[in-house]
């Protein structure tokens, strides 16, 4: 096994794009969260949105029409969602789960005619000479525009939650749901806006997935990114900046497993695949753990369906 074959530079550049799908995902979901809902579809609108990403992308030859439409099909199948659980009250767990294993039927049959074509490429974000600079720019220079879209999301979702009226208001309905009811506040309506943004942002996600990590449509593209979103939630305490360093966290062991696999690393590659999946079981455990506890930084509504009163 030749370690030294494995380019650092490139090997972090490459954890933080492999990293994207599992960002978006998670992210739009903590703000789903933070206003009280839960919602276990993520699975199910990341893969919505890397079939219809991709058919758009295909279709139109604009990779950049594909992302939009893969935001427009995350945030419906969402809105489905928001439909049931907030206006006909169903429940959220079971609507949730529903919505996956729908998508991912819906998905193989929309891409089944799409499998084996190369979607047009990405555009690249010119730097110039920027993106020649020894490791600087390697490491800050050389990504896809998502990427850094990424990046201003992450802030814009910390300075809404955070700093924001509207931020306040939707972390008061996802606290105390009855008392944000009380003091005026809709509490459907912005559950409803938390849960289309939320699925907007795992439609990209999905997206990402099929237009850029691997520019190709095979069915199940997912294969579970959905579910480590939904556990880097809990993992990242509600708190955006942590959701950044659990999607990295994840994406590095993605990427290390196969460069460990493509140096001929004496390890059944099974061991190896599992490493991700277990890297985060082993990271929620330890935080369950704690003194302060995932759960602690639960909103308090989470989960809890909502009744208007009055």
């Amino acid at each position: 096994m030749d370690l030294s074959s494995i380019n650092p530079l490139l090997l972090i550049a490459t954890m933080i794009a492999a990293s994207m799908p599992i960002f978006f995902a998670a992210i739009g979901e903590l703000v789903a969260e933070k206003s009280g809902v839960l919602n276990l579809g993520v699975e199910g609108m990341m893969i919505i949105g890397a079939v219809c990403g991709f058919v758009a992308a295909v279709e139109t030859g604009s990779p950049i029409a594909g992302v939009f439409a893969a935001m427009l099909a995350g945030a419906a199948l969402s809105l489905l969602f928001g439909l049931l659980t907030q206006l006909l009250h169903a429940n959220q767990v079971a609507t949730g789960l529903a919505l996956t294993l729908f998508g991912l039927g819906l998905s193989a049959l929309i891409g089944q005619s799409y499998a084996g074509i190369k979607p047009p490429s990405f555009p690249q974000i010119g730097f110039g000479t920027l993106s020649e600079l020894p490791v600087i720019g390697a490491l800050l220079f050389g990504y896809d525009a998502l990427v850094y879209a990424s990046a201003v999301l992450v802030v814009a979702v910390w300075w809404f939650l955070g700093r924001s009226r509207g931020g306040l208001a939707l972390r008061a309905v996802g606290e105390n749901q009855d008392a944000a009811h009380a003091l005026g506040y809709r509490v459907v309506a912005i559950r409803m806006g938390a849960i289309v943004f939320g699925g907007a942002c795992a439609g990209v996600g999905g997206a990402y997935l099929s237009l850029l990590r691997v520019p190709q449509w095979t069915e199940g593209a997912t294969a579970g990114a959905g579910w480590i979103a939904l556990a880097l939630v809990v993992f990242s305490s509600w708190k955006p900046f942590r959701v950044v360093l659990g999607a990295f966290l994840f994406g590095g062991v993605t990427l290390l497993q196969l460069n460990l696999q493509a140096v001929g690393a004496e390890i059944n590659p099974v061991y190896l695949s599992m490493a991700p999946y277990l890297v985060t079981i082993v990271a929620l455990a330890a935080i369950s753990g704690t003194g302060r506890g995932a759960h602690l930084g639960a909103p308090g509504s989470l989960g809890k369906p909502f009744h208007a009163s009055g």
